[in-house]
């Protein structure tokens, strides 16, 4: 049985400026592209291509012709870094005037801000700590999260503000969140697997100790299980009309990608470019599950049927 809201009228419409809208894309795929640029790094041995930090060496702020591709590779990264921090401070102006009327795109705006100054500041300790693979692993987590809070900030910027109610079975609801945290066990699996493998980002950088070979088997195991579930999710939502029903789709076939390029990296000897795929993907298929459980919930004044 289907929760429906009783809210009769609703709340006033703030109106979303279309730049808002465009900065906040373009945040967006810049956070994904970070990702990307990020796993250039590491997999090029690029990783010191720039030895220190917050300049590129002792006596230059950019990479010199001495440091060669590694040098421009790394320093582009960072470079980057500054681009994702100008749009995520222009959303943040952007959405000021309505932080009053819309304070959940204003703190989510903040969270992107913070999330991306702290990046800089651990992305420093990474090239300090020389690469040190938990920290590295910590590193891709933190842009993860930060694709997926760029994504809720998307889809919140299409609805009202205002309270928010259930649209789906509370049975429904609960397995999606245990998907979710699936996804995340599936996640920090592969986060440790890549610690472990030989994608060190730089020849003199050390493994996180683990047995490669294992982790790659222990990582898939739930990343199987987090493609059963979302079948299930996906048939159920299908069947029944729900608000998850595109989404969830969407999430499957990012599943689906993300286990055959799985396959492929683990039996090819991990190709630097699968593997730099394989990172991407797994951004975005974070960001469809957030796109999902969103749609757990819909505007109180929306009738349901």
């Amino acid at each position: 049985m289907l929760i429906t809201a009783s809210t009769p009228t609703a709340p006033p419409t703030t109106r979303v400026p279309r730049l808002l809208r465009v900065v906040a894309w373009l945040s967006f795929l810049a956070e994904t592209l970070i990702i990307g640029t990020g796993g250039a790094v590491r997999l090029t041995g690029s990783g010191l291509g720039c030895p220190t930090w917050p300049t590129c060496t002792a006596d230059s702020l950019v990479a010199t012709p001495e440091m060669g591709i590694h040098g421009v590779i790394e320093f582009g990264n960072r470079t980057l870094t500054g681009l994702v921090g100008i749009l995520a401070l222009a959303v943040v102006v952007l959405v000021w005037r309505m932080r009053r009327t819309r304070r959940d795109l204003f703190v989510l705006a903040l969270i992107v801000l913070g999330g991306v100054v702290a990046q800089a500041i651990v992305g420093g300790i990474t090239v300090l700590t020389g690469l040190n693979p938990f920290i590295v692993g910590f590193h891709y987590v933190v842009s993860l999260i930060l694709v997926c809070v760029c994504a809720a900030f998307l889809v919140r910027l299409d609805e009202p503000g205002g309270a928010r109610v259930r649209v789906v079975p509370a049975w429904y609801a609960r397995l999606t969140h245990l998907t979710t945290g699936v996804l995340a066990l599936t996640i920090a699996f592969g986060v440790l697997t890549t610690g472990a493998g030989p994608h060190s980002g730089d020849a003199a950088a050390g493994r996180n100790g683990f047995n490669a070979e294992i982790l790659e088997h222990v990582h898939a195991w739930p990343g199987y299980a987090l493609l059963a579930l979302t079948v299930t999710l996906a048939v159920v939502a299908w069947r029944r009309g729900l608000s998850t029903r595109t989404w969830v789709g969407v999430l499957l076939a990012a599943e689906a990608v993300q286990i055959l390029v799985g396959l492929y990296q683990a039996r090819n000897g991990l190709p630097e470019l699968a593997v730099g795929v394989h990172m991407v993907l797994a951004a975005l298929t974070a960001a469809a599950m957030t796109v999902v459980v969103l749609r757990l919930k819909a505007p109180a004044h929306t009738e349901t049927s």
